[in-house]
């Protein structure tokens, strides 16, 4: 079954089709950048783009870097404040005409890594961060998903912003960080992370995730720490799954 799979991000909104058996995209992907700011009016308008590129009328998944919760948003990272409280799924719904599941960014994109990936037959505690704008998080407890978790927030020891201030992607790029500097951080937050919850593997996603080599071998903790096998199109294809699976 083929099923149109769309990812908001802080800087491209993106779609393709994907094969929900296979996991496979049947389509080039589509990439459109985030307008800004990222109002509801504006990402919805740019959705029902790529709907229409498709021609495509049947279920779509949309990822979405917030809280979702029955479809209404509850909170904005990356995205315009617009969206607290806004009812994301139902507006979607009616702007595109076809059915909508919207959930949050890295709960799609563990979703595809857990079905296709490195995640895939994993048992315990497997938890998948996307680094990127921002940082995205999602918990499974033996493949099953405790969603909306936003570890990117959290506040480490003596520090006055959240962790993606101070680990993602972005603030390596911003911050001009070598890889054994981000390498670093990394660590001091994923031992953070390995206190609160006791991962026995953590999935390390997002576009940096090509480049694996350069870091994670510099990430010292228990826990094994492997790369997203589904890359940047994880958000895309775990979209789609859930999409199929409704």
């Amino acid at each position: 079954m083929a099923v149109l799979g769309i990812d908001i991000g802080g800087s491209g909104i993106k779609g393709a089709l994907v094969d929900t058996e296979t996991g496979e995209l049947v389509t080039e992907r589509l990439r459109i950048p985030t307008p800004q700011p990222a109002t509801p009016k504006a990402v919805i308008k740019t959705m029902k783009k790529i709907v229409k590129h498709f021609n495509y009328s049947g279920p779509v998944g949309v990822g979405i870097p917030a809280i979702v919760i029955n479809g209404v948003v509850k909170s904005a990272a990356n995205i315009d404040d617009g969206w607290i409280g806004f009812p994301g799924r139902q507006a979607m719904a009616e702007a595109t005409g076809c059915d909508v599941k919207l959930m949050n960014d890295a709960d799609v994109a563990g979703v595809a890594e857990m079905t296709f990936g490195a995640g895939k037959d994993q048992k315990g505690v497997v938890m998948i961060f996307t680094l990127g704008t921002g940082v995205g998080s999602v918990m499974f407890v033996n493949g099953q998903i405790v969603p909306n978790l936003e570890l990117g927030h959290l506040y480490l020891r003596d520090q006055k912003f959240d962790a993606e201030e101070f680990m993602s992607d972005r603030i390596r790029k911003e911050d001009k960080l070598t890889w054994n500097k981000w390498g670093k951080r990394l660590t001091t937050y994923f031992r953070h992370i390995e206190f609160l919850f006791s991962p026995e593997l953590i999935i390390i996603g997002g576009g940096i995730s090509k480049k694996h080599e350069k870091f994670i071998h510099l990430i010292n903790i228990y826990a094994d720490v492997v790369p997203a096998q589904l890359l940047n199109e994880a958000g895309i294809i775990g979209a789609a799954v859930s999409a199929g699976s409704k």
